[in-house]
């Protein structure tokens, strides 16, 4: 399945889900004083920007060490979005990363990974690095967009909760959810063909 700078960009969006994310973000920012959560929240954007980048670079060579074929790769690819869309449309996502609620700032953990740089996304990254490698910087500038819209989601979340409400944010989300199960099926079906065309 080959994409589009467009294409690339939709799914990163998707996978990314900062739509979803909001509930998770509120509730993990409320412990945080309103002076500081502009900047944890550009910081921890940041983080899961360089580790999703930094998987998208060493896509190849961690495909070559782990003697991890691109067939393999795009099904178990798949089979993560399936199941990450199963969760966006059947299930409520406000409370999957539950803190403690010591109010201590959040670092790294749960904004940057795995809420944003979670499996999903590092497998998404993963496969556009290795399914077509000449078009990297490409990817790099869609995965650098995704990130600059989902940091101004998050960064722009209580006005966006208030504006639309939460039932429209919950319908958006499952919407998103069925986008992206088909992206799924069809990275999965698409690996399955490439498995049996060239073992034949």
């Amino acid at each position: 399945m080959d994409h589009s700078f467009a294409s690339a960009l939709i799914l990163l969006l998707l996978v990314l889900d900062p739509l979803g994310s909001l509930p998770i973000f509120i509730s993990v920012m409320r412990g945080v004083a309103p002076q500081r959560r502009t900047r944890v929240a550009v910081r921890e954007v940041c983080i899961a920007f360089a580790a999703l980048l930094a998987f998208m670079l060493g896509g190849q060579g961690f495909l070559s060490v782990m003697r991890l074929s691109e067939r393999s790769l795009e099904v178990a690819g798949g089979v993560i979005l399936l199941i990450i869309a199963m969760r966006m449309i059947f299930s409520a996502s406000s409370d999957l990363y539950a803190t403690d609620g010591s109010g201590r700032e959040p670092f790294i953990f749960p904004l940057a990974v795995p809420l944003l740089a979670g499996p999903s996304a590092l497998a998404t990254v993963l496969l556009l690095a290795s399914r077509q490698p000449g078009r990297l910087l490409e990817w790099t500038a869609a995965l650098t967009v995704a990130m600059l819209v989902s940091g101004a989601v998050l960064l722009l979340a209580d006005r966006i909760r208030r504006l639309l409400g939460h039932s429209v944010v919950a319908a958006i989300e499952k919407l998103m959810g069925l986008v992206l199960t088909a992206i799924a099926v069809e990275m999965i079906l698409a690996g399955l063909k490439r498995y049996f065309f060239d073992a034949a």
